[in-house]
C-alpha cells in the first residue's frame, strides 16, 4: 500500500519559516519524481516545487523562487518542503505528488495534504 503522508503544517505568521515533511512507503521512492502542491481556498491546484528522483535538479515555481527549497532524503524515503519568508499569499493545503520517471512506468501519487497558514 502506498503512503504520503505530509507533516510540518501550521500557522505561521507573516516572514515566519516552516518545513513540511512527505513520508513516503510502499514504492522505491528513488524511482519518483518528488512534487510539492498547493491549493488555496478557492483556487486551482498549483504546482510549488519539483525535485528528480535522485535529488540532483529541482525546479521552484517564481511565485516562491528565492523563499522555497525543496529536498529530499532517498535513503529515509523522505521530501521536504523549507518555507521561509512566507507571507499570507502563501496560505494553502500543501500536498506531496509522487511520479514515476526515468522510463519507470507506475501511477502518481498523492498525499492527504497539511494545512499551512500564514496570518498574524
Amino acid at each position: 500500500q502506498v503512503q504520503l503522508v505530509e507533516s510540518g503544517g501550521g500557522l505561521v505568521q507573516p516572514g515566519g519559516s516552516l518545513r513540511l515533511s512527505c513520508e513516503v512507503s510502499g514504492l522505491t521512492f528513488s524511482r519518483y519524481a518528488m512534487n510539492w502542491y498547493r491549493q488555496a481556498p478557492g483556487k486551482e491546484r498549483e504546482w510549488v516545487a519539483a525535485i528528480t528522483s535522485g535529488g540532483g535538479s529541482a525546479n521552484i515555481a517564481d511565485s516562491v523562487k528565492g523563499r522555497f527549497t525543496i529536498s529530499r532524503d532517498n535513503a529515509k524515503k523522505m521530501l521536504y518542503l523549507q518555507m521561509n519568508s512566507l507571507k499570507p499569499e502563501d496560505t494553502a493545503v500543501y500536498y506531496c505528488h509522487a511520479e514515476p520517471s526515468d522510463g519507470f512506468e507506475g501511477y502518481d501519487y498523492w498525499g492527504q495534504g497539511t494545512q499551512v497558514t500564514v496570518s498574524l
